[in-house]
């Protein structure tokens, strides 16, 4: 239990710059609180004491602003940064070192009593707000973009923006000892898409205005990719 809570200081240390002491995320880190007190709920209702547990569970709710069903299975070095309103659901998996940023779901989609929650795999990041629902498997270091909705298996190594979710990127390298893959800017999938369309517009209106001498509508503007600006949007 101690060697643990140990590991999991640690990778909160490792993984969050603002974190300046052991003793710091010992006592101010709701998500940590609300890792040590849902190993002790899982155990309880393993044990079959599943009223304690719940109890138990409530009362860490209640503390941390994170709601972890006892029976949710919580791997080792798993960090939930800020936490609050972070949901994790009866037969949720999540495996070590997956990051889970506040305001994340993992939910259900149906009310049997059935596997119905999703599976995180190992080196998972879960961005802020995301919703991960149903029985599907979140692949190994795979990256979920904020406020996604994620309702379909996603491959390992992928990234995954919008609602509901796409994968933008598949079996993207793994990162190395020199890289973050916590600062790299996730894509902007609709930006990208409004720049191809936006530049298509551009070619069609040059076109036509060598046919039609009395088109004078100015063009639209192409935006720069993760950059809007006030005329993107005129006609």
């Amino acid at each position: 239990m101690f060697g643990r809570t140990k590991k999991d200081i640690e990778s909160i240390l490792q993984r969050d710059p603002a974190a300046r002491s052991k003793w710091e995320v010992f006592f101010t880190y709701p998500g940590f609180h609300a890792i040590v007190y849902h190993r002790a709920a899982h155990w309880l209702w393993y044990k079959n004491f599943k009223t304690i547990a719940r109890l138990l569970s409530f009362i860490s709710r209640h503390f941390t602003g994170i709601e972890i069903h006892p029976g949710a299975k919580i791997g080792e070095r798993v960090f939930i940064d800020h936490g609050m309103g972070v949901v994790i659901g009866e037969t949720a998996e999540v495996m070590n070192d997956v990051t889970i940023y506040h305001g994340v779901t993992l939910g259900g989609t149906t009310l049997q009593r059935v596997k119905r929650h999703p599976t995180i795999e190992e080196g998972v990041i879960i961005g802020a707000g995301a919703k991960v629902l149903g029985p599907i498997t979140i692949g190994r270091h795979a990256r979920i973009g904020a406020n996604s909705v994620v309702i379909k298996s996603v491959p390992p190594n992928s990234i995954v923006v919008g609602v509901p979710g796409q994968i933008i990127v598949r079996s993207k390298k793994l990162p190395t000892a020199d890289s973050d893959q916590h600062t790299e800017q996730m894509p902007d999938a609709i930006g990208e898409s409004m720049e191809s369309v936006f530049n298509r517009l551009e070619k069609i209106e040059a076109a036509l205005k060598d046919k039609v001498k009395h088109l004078d509508t100015p063009a639209m503007h192409a935006p720069e990719k993760g950059v809007w600006r006030g005329e993107d949007f005129m006609i």
